[in-house]
């Protein structure tokens, strides 16, 4: 009776098995099978001689042990040999001397501490392809958005629980400073990272990365979502402000407007999840000089020195225009140097009579205005920043027409010659 105890417990032992997640009947087969024959080899020395088949489905396994069979009162090994006699009385009466006898194992019939020792193995060999499935699905996520609900609060770190009862760790460093988290309430973050040390997975999420960012606009922005607005550039201070760069693949779209959504819509939400954190979208080109104003903004700029293979760029400012520029506590020109990836100096345009430069924009009745962005885009947005510039520079980089060149100069020296 507590032989059929044991039987019993062994099919239950299955059908918890086969119930497991992430993990394939092919692969569940293979353990369950490398599990018995483990233990078999304990008892018997070796497996060499024996077939397992595992049938999950059913909740059972069937063993056979494959024995020579040998003259009667020569059997040496019985792990190996059947005497001719044993073979004939074991539902084999037709086998011969050295022929192979296979025989049926009921493994219930090995006692407890077998079927203990069978149990300990699949559960640690289970548990190991659980961490290996866990990681190998978490590690092809990295850089998405996932959700969790706050299960522990540490103070470095706090623990969340994702739908399946996974284990995502939240650093104190990948947290928005201004967060607060209370147990049961749900976070969103991005997976940072994955690692599997000594066969552990840990699963590092994050608040502050800029793909969180990313995450945030694609699922705000259908747009994005589609495929028909990029984000090309992404640069944050987490808690302050964060700076985008996005570009349309559809003329009919506005990738600014798009982003910002009607009366701030869309960017509310996104500015809410991120403790009202200030974002600037801002429309991406790959004239860096155009880039670097537009990452400048709101301030207005003079002029602009590149120098592309050292990725150095000079700005000159009329003096009230350079605080602008730099913002407060440098947020301004740090995040502008981080998106547009050019280190970026700040000076005052100290002309003599530098208050008395005028903006482009102003001569719009005297110069056509595709002349003028064409101006604009070499970082020249006032008329002393053209006339500074050389001739022969201004023909070549703006690719301009001599003649519109020469008469954009004289239209300018007119102006303060009068």
């Amino acid at each position: 009776m507590a032989k059929r105890v044991e039987a019993v417990n062994m099919t239950d032992q299955f059908a918890e098995f086969k119930e497991l997640k992430n993990i394939d009947k092919t692969t569940l087969i293979s353990v369950l099978e490398e599990s018995f024959r483990s233990v078999l080899a304990k008892m018997f020395g070796n497996d060499d001689n024996f077939d397992v088949i595992v049938n999950p489905d059913k909740g059972d396994c069937e063993i056979y042990q494959n024995l020579e069979v040998v003259p009667d009162g020569e059997v040496e090994n019985p792990n190996k040999e059947i005497s001719l006699s044993d073979a004939r009385a074991d539902d084999d009466p037709d086998c011969e001397v050295g022929e192979e006898h296979t025989r049926k194992i009921d493994f219930a019939k090995f006692g407890r501490r077998a079927i203990l020792n069978l149990r300990q193995t699949l559960a640690s060999k289970i548990l190991d392809l659980q961490k290996d499935a866990v990681y190998s699905k978490f590690k092809d996520l990295e850089g998405e958005l996932v959700t969790g609900e706050v299960y522990q609060v540490w103070k470095r770190e706090v623990l969340l629980l994702d739908e399946e009862k996974n284990e995502l760790l939240l650093p104190k460093d990948q947290q928005i400073p201004t967060d607060v988290y209370r147990k049961g309430e749900t976070v969103r973050a991005v997976i940072h990272n994955v690692d599997n040390k000594n066969n552990n997975p840990k699963i590092t999420v994050s608040r502050t990365s800029p793909m969180f960012l990313r995450r945030l606009f694609e699922l705000e922005v259908p747009e994005i979502h589609d495929g028909l607005i990029v984000i090309k550039a992404v640069a944050r201070v987490p808690g302050e402000r964060a700076k985008i760069a996005v570009e349309s693949y559809d003329d009919r779209i506005d990738p600014v407007g798009a982003c910002v959504g009607v009366k701030g819509g869309r960017i509310h939400g996104i500015v809410r999840e991120l403790r009202n954190e200030n974002i600037d979208v801002i429309p991406y080109t790959t004239n860096p000089q155009l880039y670097i104003q537009r990452a400048l903004s709101p301030a207005k700029i003079s002029s602009i020195r590149l120098d592309e293979e050292t990725k150095h760029a000079e700005v000159f400012l009329r003096p009230e225009e350079v605080s602008l520029a730099i913002g407060k506590g440098g947020l301004n020109i740090k995040l502008a140097s981080m998106l547009t990836e050019y280190v970026i100096d700040v000076y005052r345009d100290l002309d003599s009579d530098a208050e008395e430069d005028i903006y482009l924009d102003e001569f719009k009745d005297e110069i056509d205005e595709w002349v003028i962005e064409a101006l604009k885009d070499l970082g020249c947005a006032t008329a002393k920043a053209v006339l500074r510039m050389p001739r022969e520079e201004l023909i070549e980089r703006a690719d301009l027409e001599e003649d519109t060149v020469d008469h954009v100069i004289e239209v300018l020296k007119a102006e303060f010659d009068e």
